[in-house]
This record gives structure tokens, sequence and C-alpha cells, in this order.
């Protein structure tokens, strides 16, 4: 368990605060608890969004969005007393719970345990999932706020817990409410009142660092990944990758083959590869099978650790690239830019991949991209343009000295 007991002056716990008062959706949700009395007890005004990422039946991994605002209900919300401890209860539909408890003391209160459940057997919620049942995430703290203070933070703030990414922001909030007026007197967080703060995690330090976009980048390295399906190679890729994250401050990230791991999984109809290091949480391609006889990039989704210790998380499974026939292999050694939303473009460099049908742990007979067949049909044109410069080169010279071989010969 965690204990904080913080000072006006400090905002580290703050920050921790807002880690754990997770995230449920992207509008403002407003709750203000009134006693017998009719009188405000609890109030509490904020604005959050999430998004879980859980396994579905095809192995393949696929991340969802709480956005349905008509179905958020308060039920089990209490003011509390000096015996009961108070309490937030939020419910999206039958999936999604989420709780955040309060404990009084004599001259202040406490935040005590957030916690949030997932139901994976909400089909509309979650559909395809491979695993039914809830998912708890529970936050122990020991947060201390005044009686006579409404905490007030406008900043937005991410974090990630397990397979659970929160945002929060425009946080208002005071529980234990004195004679059933909200307080005027704001304690503010720390982020409100700095610029640029720099936040601190407990994260692993990342192996690769981000690059702001107005600097040079270098090529990537490319890599070699491979997936198995017992002791048969069942996909092939070869690419250098550059990650182009555009949301807020522009970044681009280069993936390091050596300091990057690679799982997957194969099936008749789609294949995965998944790229995974200290600063990546994962990213996967998804491939797939169209038309019985054609395989193409169907799905990527991308969850990583960003430079301030936010959590940067995007899906598109409606994607249509690396297009090529079955049993043969995709080529593009040019750049190529795949756009997955837009704020993330994955950059490709000397691309060459074959997620089904691979013979003998090689690659078949690649197809090209446009980009390098406009390439191999240049250089023969460029080729034959300068064979033909040559030749009428060679023709004028010839012209020019014949004319003056028999300018010599003339008669006196």
């Amino acid at each position: 368990m965690m204990r904080f007991r913080l000072s006006p002056v400090s905002g580290s716990g703050f920050f921790m605060l807002f880690l754990l008062l997770g995230a449920v959706q992207a509008y403002p949700l407003k709750l203000n608890l009134t006693d017998l009395k009719n009188a405000t007890c609890l109030y509490a005004k904020w604005d959050m969004d999430f998004q879980i990422t859980y396994e579905t039946t095809n192995h393949t991994y696929k991340t969802i969005t709480i956005s349905d605002p008509s179905s958020v209900t308060y039920d089990g919300s209490s003011c509390g007393d000096d015996h009961n401890g108070a309490k937030i209860m939020v419910q999206f539909g039958s999936a999604i719970s989420w709780t955040l408890n309060f404990t009084k003391e004599v001259s202040h209160y406490f935040i005590d345990t957030i916690s949030l459940s997932y139901n994976t057997s909400d089909s509309t919620t979650f559909p395809g999932a491979a695993a039914k049942g809830i998912v708890p995430v529970t936050h122990s703290v020991r947060f201390e706020l005044s009686f006579d203070v409404i905490f007030r933070c406008n900043s937005l703030f991410n974090f990630s817990q397990e397979s659970v990414v929160e945002n929060y922001w425009d946080i208002h909030l005071q529980a234990f409410v004195q004679n059933g007026t909200v307080s005027k007197k704001e304690y503010v967080c720390e982020e409100d009142t700095t610029e640029a703060p720099v936040i601190h995690t407990t994260m692993s330090s990342p192996t690769t660092t981000f690059t702001p976009t107005s600097k040079p980048t270098p090529t990537p390295t490319v890599g070699n990944y491979s997936v198995t399906n017992g002791n048969t190679t069942c996909l092939l890729a070869t690419m250098g990758l550059q990650l182009n994250i555009t949301e807020k401050v522009p970044f681009i990230f280069n993936i390091n083959p050596t300091t990057t791991n690679f799982t997957g999984s194969c099936h008749p109809e789609t294949a995965q590869l998944r790229l995974n290091n200290s600063q990546i949480k994962h990213l996967d391609f998804i491939f797939a099978v169209k038309n019985e006889n054609r395989f193409y990039l169907k799905e990527v989704n991308i969850s990583m650790y960003l430079t301030n210790g936010s959590v940067f998380s995007v899906a598109n499974d409606n994607l249509s690239f690396w297009d090529a026939p079955l049993g043969s292999s995709y080529l593009c050694n040019k750049e190529q830019v795949v756009s997955v939303s837009k704020t993330f473009q994955i950059n490709t460099f000397n691309l060459k991949v074959q997620p089904f049908n691979v013979t003998e742990g090689k690659y078949s007979t690649a197809e090209e991209c446009a980009a390098d067949s406009d390439l191999n049909f240049l250089i023969p044109v460029a080729v034959g343009v300068a064979l033909g410069f040559l030749i009428i080169a060679v023709f004028i010279s010839y012209m020019i000295g014949r004319r003056k071989s028999r300018t010599g010969y003339q008669s006196v």
C-alpha cells in the first residue's frame, strides 16, 4: 500500500491522485450528492476516458474505447458520515464499473481506494473476447485533503495499468462538504500552476529515445522478424520501422531491432506479428486473407510510453496495405507510409513481408510495390534515352567529320 500525507506545496501527491482517479469516459461527469436534509454532501465534476485492450478468440488483440454517455449511472454512491466512508460509484452499462472511496478523520479526510472493473463476458462491449469474466484493477492509496477546500486540477494526465489506458482532466472534487455548501477556496494542483511540468514515473528507462520532428532523424535500422508455428516458420518480416506520432508535440521514434522482442501467431485466415521493448508495450501487425487468394495488412495497434511518462495508444482494424497474392511475399524498398490514424503513422524502409504459406523458412517470389515498379520501369527508360542521345551525338560527329574530309580534297 502507498501512503501519502501532503502539504499544499507538494505536487507529486496530486499527480498520484490523478493517476489513480482512473478514467472511464470522454465527456464531463458530474455528481452532486445530497443528504436527508437535501444539503450537498459530496460534489465531483471531471472528464475522463479510457481504452481497454483484450485478446480475441482469433488470437489477436483488440482495443475498445468507452464512449457511450447514455449508459452512465451512479448507483451506490453515498455521502458517508462519521462512521462510514463516502463513495463515488460509476457504472457504464453492465460492462464497466468504477469506484472512488473516501475515509473521514477528525480534521481531514483521505482518498482511500480506487477500483475499476470490466466484464469481458459482455459481448456488446467486448466482442469476441477469448477470456470471459470480471477483471479488477484496484489501487490502494492514502491521500489527505482538508474539509474546507475543493480540489481542482485542469491539467491532462495519462496513466496505464495492465491493459487499461486512462486519461483524465478538469477535476473538481470535494467530499464531506461542510454545511451543504461547496467551498470556493481551491486547492490547486501543482501541474496547473507551473509551466510544462515534467511528470516522473517508476517505469524502466527506455533503450531508445524520441526525437523532435524538427530535427533530422536517421533512417531506422532494418530488422528481421519471424513467427513459428511449432517448429515451422509461418511468418517472415524484414523492415526498418519509424513511428511518427503527431499528437500534441510531434515525435519520431526509430525502432531498434537489437533491443526489440517479437512474437506472434499464425492461423488459416489471420497472422499476427507483435513487437515490444522497454518503451513499446506492444506494436501489432495483423494480416488477413481476402478473396481466398490474396493477403494484406488489416490492422495495426500500438501502446507505448512517451517521454513524459504518459501512454500513447491507437488501434485501427480497417486498413488495407501491403496487398499481394498468397504464396508470394510483398516487397517495397522505397520508404512507405502506413497511416494508422490522424495522429499516428508508420514509415517503413526496405520492407519485405510474407505472413502466409512460407516454405522452408524462406521468402517466396515477391510482388513489388508501385514505387519500386516505377523505379524499375524508369531505369531502362533512362538508359534508353541516354543511348539515344549517344547515338545522335555519334551521328552528328560523323557528319561533321565527313564534311571536313570532303573540304580537304577540293581541286585547285
